[in-house]
């Protein structure tokens, strides 16, 4: 039996996975924002990135130690791209260094963005695309990218990125919208009961300049909304329509150029069932689970897995 240790310490969320017998097990925990802030501070998370990942290693191990550790991988990084970086992600590269240190095992490290993508193939059981070309998209509060992933002998993939949002990000649309109608950070969750309550009907015609999407008139035409007195649920389901119209624009823009080409959804926004319901129809997309769509250190130990052979 060998075990796979992963940390993921993004700006949302503390995580910690255990590949162990073919199984994932987690623990993971928001990190606190006061009521009615839309976020932290990259030093706020930090400090709370530095407090959550013992408690989080505890609960993850709480059944037993380590066994046979063959390696440990962690995120260093939003993204592939050059230059990408981020504060907080240095508490848990700072961890793994440490740990892979202690017991002498090699130190995989990739970007939040490969993790998020290898933990919906993970969920959704498709590993075999990492052997294919495909689209993913990440959608999430810091990011809404689409990037075509292609099989790479060093990384396991590349990413190349084909569209993105030119301001607002989904999870921000999202988050904002939530903030306006009163309801806790992240928003998600409780926007989509909120939705789920409305009988409206929006005919979306979401601004596009190619395949990029712009996403800020969703919380300017929602703020507009909330002051002409229509109904929060009606608002809700407005931003999730707004959102969907712009996703799936961008799919029918990329698809042309890429025909055929597979469909995977990444990232916590992408957790919405109303969203991937119809994604799903129409494109016949890869999602993952909800619990593996938020940030988590799930794909880290999907990557991780592979790259030490036991994938």
């Amino acid at each position: 039996m060998a075990d796979i240790l992963a940390l993921d310490t993004s700006n949302y969320t503390t995580s910690t996975a255990l590949f162990r017998d073919g199984q994932i097990l987690q623990q993971k925990r928001l990190l606190p924002v006061k009521k009615g802030e839309l976020g932290l501070r990259q030093s706020d998370a930090v400090f709370h990135h530095v407090q959550q990942l013992p408690e989080l290693l505890e609960a993850l191990l709480q059944d037993g130690p380590l066994q046979e550790l063959k390696a440990i991988g962690c995120s260093t990084r939003p993204r592939t791209q050059p230059g990408s970086y981020m504060p907080c992600f240095t508490v848990g590269h700072g961890a793994a260094r440490t740990l892979a240190a202690a017991y002498g095992v090699p130190l995989h490290t990739f970007s939040h963005q490969q993790g998020h993508i290898a933990a919906a193939l993970w969920s959704a059981q498709r590993l075999d695309l990492f052997e294919k070309r495909f689209i993913a998209f990440h959608v999430s509060g810091g990011t809404t990218e689409a990037v075509l992933v292609e099989p790479d002998a060093e990384d396991f993939f590349s990413v190349r990125l084909l569209a993105q949002s030119l301001d607002l990000k989904g999870g921000q649309a999202v988050d904002r919208t939530g903030k306006l109608l009163g309801l806790p950070f992240p928003a998600g969750p409780e926007l989509e009961k909120l939705a789920a309550q409305s009988q409206a009907e929006f005919k979306i015609h979401p601004s596009m300049k190619g395949a990029d999407c712009s996403l800020s008139g969703i919380e300017n035409q929602c703020t507009r909304m909330k002051a002409n007195g229509v109904p929060a649920a009606d608002i809700a389901k407005f931003c999730l329509c707004s959102l969907l119209a712009a996703l799936d624009m961008m799919a029918v823009q990329l698809l042309r150029e890429y025909p055929d080409l597979p469909l995977v959804f990444a990232g916590g926004v992408m957790a919405n069932q109303f969203i991937r319901k119809a994604l799903t129809q129409k494109y016949g997309a890869c999602f993952a689970e909800p619990v593996f769509s938020a940030d988590n250190a799930a794909g880290v130990a999907v990557l991780t897995a592979r790259r030490e052979g036991l994938l």
